[in-house]
Order: structure tokens, then sequence, then C-alpha cells
């Protein structure tokens, strides 16, 4: 793990500032948080984006697909994600428009 681990506490959003909202599965805790791991749920509301065609045409960030999680640091078998982790946001249409942006994240990490 490089990097903060990223629980159900952190802010992240899209690169267009729509907000990212984690449905954990696990139950490892941090600081207070549910640990978040790459095969967790990831939704964003509020994206703005457009597609810069002729007339443009709303193509919002809708969920997060995780390219790079943390390989050494699991819960429940399955990768943790960490402030370095590579996530990429997707449209409805699945299309890739940018990295996730974390602006928040856990500095401790506690196995109670």
């Amino acid at each position: 793990m490089a990097g903060f681990t990223l629980t159900d506490t952190a802010f992240m959003m899209c690169p267009h500032g729509g907000v990212v909202t984690a449905i954990p599965s696990s139950k490892a805790r941090a600081g207070g948080g549910t640990v978040l791991t790459a095969t967790d749920t990831f939704t964003i509301a509020g994206c703005p984006f457009h597609l810069p065609t002729p007339v443009p045409t709303p193509s919002p960030c809708t969920q997060i697909v995780w390219l790079l999680p943390d390989m050494q640091s699991k819960a429940n078998g399955v990768p943790t994600l960490s402030q370095s982790s590579v996530g990429l946001c997707f449209s409805a249409l699945g299309l890739p428009q940018g990295p996730v942006v974390t602006a928040s994240t856990q500095a401790n990490l506690s196995t109670r």
C-alpha cells in the first residue's frame, strides 16, 4: 500500500467535480470508516461533463473501475484501495472520462 487508506469517509470526485459515493463490502475498519476494496460499488452524482460535439451532449461520469488497487493489502481477500490507487471514471455508455480525484483519505489503519 502506498499512500493513505481509502475508507467510505474519503472524499472523492470525478475529474469534472461529480461526487463519488462508495458502498463498501468489507467489514474492515480504519479510523471510523470502512476500508474500501477494488470490487466495491462506486457511483458518481452531479458530473456536469458534456461531449464537445456540434450539439453538446450530456455524458456524465457514473461509475469507477479501479485499474491499480493495493496489491499487498487486502480485506476479505480483495485488494484494498489507497491514495495511490488508480481508478478511472466511466460514463453510462462505457466511455472512459478520466481519473478519480481523491481529496481526503484516512491516515491510520487499525485492525480493531
